[in-house]
C-alpha cells in the first residue's frame, strides 16, 4: 500500500487562521483541523495594523502540535488575504507591525493618485486589476504621502505570506498570486511592473525574487527547528493568495467552467492563459490575477453573504437562535422576487444599519419594503442569485470558450436554496463543493511539488475523486427570466 504523506497548510483569513494537516494516499486526500485562532485587527493611532508575531508564534505553535503527534510532514505552505506587507530593514528586523487594508488612510489615496500620478485607464491597461482603494499601491501611496518611517527606512517589501515563510526560512521571495493583488504587477510579463514602483519612489529590488507556486523558498531554521521540535521541512512558495489556492480546488473536469468562490464575499470568475485586458473589462471593472501555473483568475467581486451576515446581526435574539436553514427556510415560504436590490450598490458597502439601507433602497425604488427577517432574507438570496446571472452572462462575453458548468466553493457552496436559485437564474449546471477549499489547494500545490501530482487537471481529479458535490439543475426559466428584466430596471435607475 502507498505510504501516506503529511502536509502542513497555513490559511489565514482576516478574520481568524488556522493550521490543517493534509495527506494524500490512493488517489484521495484527508483534512485535519490542528489549530485554529483569531486574527486580530489591532487599532493604535489612528491606523489598524495586523500582529505579525502573534500570527508567526500561532505557526510555530501548531508546528509544535505536529512534532508532540509524532507526524513526519513532507512541507509547509502559507497562504493569507490579499494586498497587505511588511516592511524589513537593513539589519533583517521587521519594521513594525504591517498595516491593514482597512486602515482609513487609504480612503482618498486612490483618487489622489489616479488624479495626479497615472491615469485610471493607464493604471488598468499595465495591470488589468479592478480598483479598489486598498490595492498595495495605493497603500504605498499614501504611506508615502505621509512620510511614514518605516515605509522610508525599508530594505524589504514582502507580502504577508512571503513574510512568514521569510520568519520561517529566512529567505525572500515574491509569490507570484499574492503578488498580483497588489495592483503592481504585469499580468502579461508576471512581473512587477518598473513605472509603477518609480510611481512610487520605490525600485524592483525592494521586493523578493518573483516566484511562481510550487516553488520551494528553503527550509525551517536552526531557530525554528529548535522551536518546534522539527527537522529541516522545506516551506513551499504554494498560491499565496487565499483566492488562488481556493480555485485551485475547483473539482472541474476541464477548462469550460466558472467558478463561484462563495462567502461573505463572493468571487466569479474563470481561469484562462493570458489576461483579458480590454476596454469592456476596465468598463465592468473586471480583475485579472493570478492563478497556479501561469494561469489568470479573470474574475469579479461581488458583494455576497455579508448583506445576510450583518442583517443578522441586527435582528432580535429568538431570530439569531434560529440555525442557518431554520432562517432561509422561513424565507422560502416568502413570496419571490417583491423586493430586489442591487447587492453591489455603494448603499451596502458599509450601513450603519444593513437593515436599514435595504429598506431605504427598496422605499426609493417603488417596491414592497421587506420588514420581517424572512422578507428580508429573501430578498438578499434573490437579488444575489440575479446579480450571479449579470456577470455569469459578462463572463460568457469574455471567455474564449463556452461555459458549461459553475461551481460553487467555499462556506456559501452549503446554502442550498441560494445555489438552487443561482443555477435557476444563470441557467448553467451548478455544482457545489468543496467548502474547504482553499485549505485543499494549499495542499494539493504542497503534493505537486512533492511529485505526487503532476498537473492542475490531476490535482482536481484527486478533489472530485475525495468529495461529494451536490449537482443543481437550473428550472424556472420563465420566472427567472422575468424577475431579471424587473432587476435591470430597477439597478438601472440608480
Amino acid at each position: 500500500m502507498e505510504q501516506k504523506k503529511y502536509f502542513f497548510a497555513v490559511d489565514l483569513g482576516a478574520t481568524s487562521g488556522r493550521t490543517i494537516i493534509g495527506s494524500i494516499a490512493e488517489g484521495k486526500f484527508d483534512l485535519e483541523e490542528v489549530t485554529r485562532f483569531p486574527n486580530n485587527l489591532i487599532e493604535q493611532g489612528g491606523h489598524y495594523y495586523w500582529d505579525i508575531y502573534a500570527l508567526y508564534f500561532e505557526i510555530i505553535r501548531g508546528l509544535k502540535e505536529v512534532a508532540r503527534r509524532g507526524l513526519e510532514i513532507t512541507s509547509i505552505g502559507i497562504d493569507t488575504w490579499g494586498v497587505d506587507f511588511v516592511f524589513i530593514g537593513e539589519d533583517g528586523a521587521i519594521l513594525r507591525n504591517p498595516r491593514a487594508y482597512r486602515d482609513p488612510v487609504t480612503f482618498d489615496a486612490m483618487d489622489d493618485y489616479l488624479a495626479h500620478v497615472i491615469s485610471k485607464k493607464e493604471v488598468y491597461d499595465i495591470t488589468g486589476i479592478q480598483f479598489i482603494n486598498f490595492n498595495s499601491i495605493f497603500q504605498l501611496y499614501a504611506m508615502r504621502r505621509e512620510q511614514n518611517t518605516a515605509l522610508q527606512h525599508a530594505s524589504k517589501i514582502l507580502f504577508v505570506p512571503d513574510a512568514l515563510s521569510w520568519m520561517l526560512t529566512g529567505n525572500e521571495v515574491c509569490e507570484y498570486t499574492i503578488a498580483s493583488t497588489s495592483q503592481l504587477l504585469d499580468p502579461r510579463t508576471k512581473q512587477l511592473d518598473e513605472r509603477l514602483l518609480q510611481s512610487l519612489g520605490l525600485s524592483r529590488p525592494k521586493f523578493g525574487k518573483m516566484v511562481q507556486p510550487g516553488t520551494c523558498i528553503g527550509v525551517l531554521t536552526d531557530e525554528v527547528q529548535c522551536l518546534t521540535g522539527l527537522g529541516p521541512v522545506p516551506v513551499i512558495a504554494v498560491a499565496g493568495h487565499d483566492t488562488a489556492s481556493a480555485v485551485a480546488a475547483v473539482p472541474a473536469r476541464d477548462e469550460k467552467f466558472a467558478y463561484l468562490s462563495s462567502g461573505t464575499w463572493s468571487l466569479m470568475g474563470i481561469e484562462t492563459k493570458d489576461a483579458i485586458i480590454s476596454d469592456l473589462s476596465y468598463e465592468r471593472n473586471f480583475t485579472n490575477e493570478g492563478g497556479i501555473e501561469g494561469t489568470i483568475r479573470f474574475l469579479k467581486n461581488i458583494c455576497g453573504m455579508w448583506l445576510y451576515e450583518r442583517c443578522r446581526l441586527e435582528w432580535p435574539d429568538e431570530v439569531r437562535k434560529l440555525s442557518h436553514p431554520e432562517l432561509q427556510g422561513q424565507a422560502m415560504t416568502v413570496e419571490p422576487f417583491r423586493s430586489i436590490i442591487n447587492p453591489d450598490d455603494p448603499a451596502f458597502a458599509a450601513p450603519a444599519s444593513m437593515i436599514g439601507a435595504i429598506q431605504k433602497y427598496c422605499r426609493e425604488t417603488n417596491q414592497h419594503v421587506p420588514e420581517t427577517p424572512a422578507e428580508i432574507c429573501r430578498c438578499i438570496f434573490d437579488s444575489l442569485a440575479l446579480r450571479y446571472r449579470q456577470v455569469f452572462h459578462w463572463m460568457q462575453e469574455f471567455a474564449p470558450f463556452r461555459l458549461e458548468t459553475l461551481h460553487i466553493i467555499g462556506g456559501g457552496s452549503l446554502n442550498k436554496y441560494l445555489n438552487q436559485f443561482t443555477a435557476n437564474s444563470t441557467g448553467a449546471t451548478v455544482l457545489a463543493g468543496p467548502q474547504e477549499c482553499t485549505a485543499i489547494g494549499n495542499i494539493m500545490m504542497q503534493a505537486k511539488t512533492a511529485h505526487l501530482v503532476k498537473d492542475i487537471w490531476e490535482m482536481r481529479a484527486i478533489i472530485a475523486n475525495s468529495i461529494e458535490m451536490v449537482k443543481y439543475e437550473p428550472a424556472d426559466k420563465a420566472l427567472w427570466d422575468a424577475a431579471f428584466d424587473k432587476y435591470l430596471s430597477i439597478v438601472n435607475k440608480r
